[in-house]
């Protein structure tokens, strides 16, 4: 009961030294306020930008096979690795054509073969200019990306194979160029110097490059917008899940037959998320370190005040210790004022990292993650206590006699 009391007392103690310099006491907060808001933002960022790209991967199905140029994911067609061989294929490595669609339509556990052509581009109407991005595929696009139009229809078979000029808009471009989807449908738009009617406008995603797609028929695009008739990638649909290993490796058989096996990969979605969440866990650690170092500045900041603070308040402290405060009283009160700055500091930062997430959320799946709520508010603390100490201590040595002539 002693200790407990002994603590209600240190904290009111403490709270009342607050009252009496309220601005200094916000000033000093501030520092670790902004720390834990960095730290507990960034981690957001990194949980929300993760669940981004697993949404995506899983709007395209369990059952389907990413081929790609270059080593994405390790040696040989299907393996783990890094990123870098996928840009090294993308940029000087073999590019897939017609002939390897066709070849890959021969399989029979596959449902669909998407070949796609990405482009970015300037989009234009008699009044507007927006910048977007070419997809060239075929009818079965929409299908492997669950896209759904709002206005309109979507491309077909025939489409694509007559290579006609109609373009199917994502959201938000057909609403820059034309206010609303359903303005858009039969207007024209230009893509350099090409002109393509609109016949469709898909529903929003939330993807910025797919709300600002002009998906047209591959077979269009051959021409000025791609003269090597090439694709930057293929989409395997597969029948059934269980049939995915074996549809894998009969797509690696038959892009062997033209390619060496280090010149593609073939990628399955749980390979993709699995590297996903590695490059995570790593960005995560590195933002955490970036963020405290504001955790770090706020402590420093927190320890030059107390140092001020034992300064004016010598006397007091000397009157203290001449009625009988012992120094680890006097140790206690000056190292608990440091600690409930912290935690004061902390409890507003998490409170306004809490507002952000919860405003920021319906348009971006940016979370926080309890176990570094916990965490931050235990470093928050613990450096009160680390910065707290050394004033605290210089306080308790002072001599009596020394601090109540202090003038």
């Amino acid at each position: 009961m002693e200790v407990r009391k002994e603590i209600v007392d240190l904290v009111k103690s403490s709270l009342i030294d607050f009252k009496r310099s309220k601005i200094r006491t916000f000033l000093t907060s501030l520092g670790i306020t902004i720390g834990v808001l960095s730290v507990v933002m960034l981690i957001a960022l990194g949980i929300g930008l993760k669940n981004y790209i697993k949404d995506q991967f899983e709007n395209l199905g369990s059952n389907i096979l990413f081929v790609m140029p270059g080593q994405a994911f390790g040696s040989g067609g299907g393996g783990a690795g890094g990123m870098a061989g996928s840009f090294r294929g993308v940029i000087g490595g073999i590019k897939f054509d017609e002939r390897d669609v066709n070849n890959l339509k021969r399989i029979t556990k596959l449902e669909y073969v998407v070949p796609i052509f990405y482009k970015s581009t300037v989009v234009k109407t008699e009044k507007e200019s927006e910048f977007g991005y070419i997809f060239g595929s075929n009818e079965d696009i929409f299908g492997a990306m669950n896209l759904k139009t709002v206005e309109g229809s979507l491309l077909t078979r025939s489409d694509v194979q007559k290579a006609s000029k109609d373009v199917v808009l994502g959201a938000v471009i057909a609403e820059k160029l034309f206010l609303t989807p359903g303005d858009a449908i039969g207007k024209t738009v230009r893509l350099e110097d090409q002109r393509f009617k609109v016949i469709g406008v898909l529903e929003k995603r939330g993807d910025p490059e797919m709300d600002a797609a002009i998906y047209m028929s591959y077979k269009t695009t051959y021409g000025s917008l791609n003269p090597e008739k090439n694709f930057f990638m293929i989409y395997l649909g597969v029948v059934s899940e269980k049939d995915v290993p074996e549809a894998k490796n009969e797509a690696e058989n038959v892009l062997l037959r033209r390619y060496k096996e280090d010149q593609f990969s073939i990628s399955e979605q749980s390979q993709i998320l699995s590297m996903v969440n590695t490059i995570f866990s790593v960005l995560n650690s590195v933002l955490v370190a970036i963020g405290s170092i504001s955790l770090l500045v706020g402590g420093i900041g927190i320890m030059n005040i107390m140092y001020a603070s034992v300064t004016e308040r010598t006397k007091e402290i000397g009157i203290r210790r001449a009625v009988g405060a012992t120094d680890n009283d006097i140790l206690n009160q000056f190292l608990t004022e440091s600690v409930m700055l912290s935690v004061f500091g902390g409890a507003i930062g998490l409170f306004t990292a809490i507002v952000i997430v919860v405003l920021v959320h319906p348009f971006f799946p940016i979370s926080i993650d309890l176990f570094s709520v916990v965490i931050t508010f235990i470093i928050s603390s613990a450096i009160g206590v680390f910065f707290g100490v050394f004033p605290a201590r210089r306080a308790a040595k002072l001599p009596p006699i020394e601090a109540i002539r202090y003038e």
